[in-house]
């Protein structure tokens, strides 16, 4: 078992909000926090828009493929964010659930992607400052 915390993102297609999310906090956190992102019904690529808002940031999510929510990365999570998949994510006593309403990035502009990756990342530190800095969630 892990000494780091286990944040599992899911949204539908992993493809967007999930992946962004992983990739933020994933940076934010330096190797403290197990950041895991995965789909009720995976995407085959990554949305490019999310690609290119994300690497204006620094942040590179070239290569980076969509992944299938499995039973098991629910069960191993400590907190799972949910994001517009409904009920596709098992639930498990003891654990931590969030649902971070964002609208899908799919067909949006520029302007928009950005806007959604903004609030995904004030989100993203807030989680990290909580589970590394012991601020207890609102």
């Amino acid at each position: 078992m892990s000494d780091r915390p286990i944040v599992l993102f899911v949204c539908i297609h992993n493809a967007g909000r999930s992946m962004a999310a992983r990739l933020l906090l994933d940076h934010y956190a330096m190797g403290n926090i197990d950041v895991r992102s995965a789909g009720s019904e995976p995407s085959n690529e990554v949305n490019q828009m999310v690609v290119e808002v994300l690497h204006e940031r620094g942040i590179d999510a070239r290569g980076e493929q969509p992944k299938l929510l499995t039973y098991e990365m629910a069960r191993e999570a400590d907190v799972a964010i949910t994001m517009g998949c409904g009920d596709a994510c098992p639930h498990f006593p003891g654990k931590r659930y969030e649902d971070w309403d964002l609208v899908d990035p799919s067909g949006q502009t520029i302007e928009v992607v950005r806007s959604i990756v903004d609030g995904i990342d004030r989100r993203t530190q807030l989680l990290c400052d909580q589970l590394l800095g012991g601020d207890e969630p609102e």
